[in-house]
């Protein structure tokens, strides 16, 4: 059984450095009020806070988020005018800006996890999608793969060596579908590379499938694909 787990660290300390910059004015408001609020209800007031109406992008593979209308702080005006008395909204109304303020903390720190994660995790390296092979194996994905084996030493040794090239889509369908009787057809990459990780903390799942010559790899992320050749083959008796 794998198991996988899309660690992202790079995400996880900038969410929480964003999480301590909350923290830290929820807390300079809190000692600046006169009448204090219940303790309990700071983290649901900035919770209820953070609701709003964004413009979604992808940028670089990313979602980025920038919040443009306020909805949690209008849902708790009219909640907090109804049931209480308007003093009592003058009390929570810093935390529940706060809360949509924290919508742009996280945007920036978005903006800033994009370069630093590529700069740490170059997505064109295989290395990084390939981090470790202890385990690695290949399964056969489709009827016209041969008994072949995968050669470890084979691939840690031309990892670093491995050259890109483009992926030629329509040439490769009319090889392998257009101009081949249906029961002579070939699966360009009928092996599947399982049993690796990719580097510790870059947070990135990839499925990893070889070449029928055993010198190439096709590399297939949801929004990204890149392919690969070896000098030598990857399977044991690929050549």
């Amino acid at each position: 059984m794998e198991i996988h787990v899309d660690f992202n660290a790079i995400d996880t300390v900038t969410e929480t450095l964003g999480w301590i910059v909350i923290v830290f004015f929820a807390n300079k408001i809190y000692q600046k009020q006169m009448v204090k609020p219940k303790v309990w209800k700071i983290p649901v007031i900035i919770l209820a806070g953070l609701i709003s109406l964004s413009i979604n992008w992808n940028m670089f593979d990313v979602i980025v988020k920038l919040p443009i209308l306020p909805l949690g702080v209008w849902i708790l005006y009219f909640v907090r005018k109804r049931k209480d008395r308007a003093e009592r909204w003058q009390t929570y109304r810093s935390f529940a800006w706060l809360g949509f303020g924290a919508n742009f903390i996280f945007f920036a720190s978005t903006l800033l996890t994009i370069p630093v994660h590529h700069a740490i995790y170059p997505k064109d390296e295989p290395s990084v999608h390939i981090s470790k092979v202890t385990n690695a194996a290949i399964i056969k994905i489709h009827p016209s793969a041969k008994d072949r084996s995968l050669n470890k030493d084979s691939l840690l040794n031309q990892l670093d060596t491995l050259r890109q090239e483009p992926i030629y889509s329509n040439r490769w369908y009319e090889e392998t579908i257009m101009n081949t009787e249906s029961n002579k057809r070939n699966e360009r990459f009928p092996y599947q590379l399982i049993g690796t990780s990719s580097k510790w903390g870059s947070g990135l799942h990839t499925l990893i499938y070889v070449e029928e010559d055993g010198k190439g790899i096709l590399l297939s992320a949801p929004k990204m694909q890149l392919y690969f050749r070896s000098k030598d083959s990857l399977l044991e008796g690929g050549e």
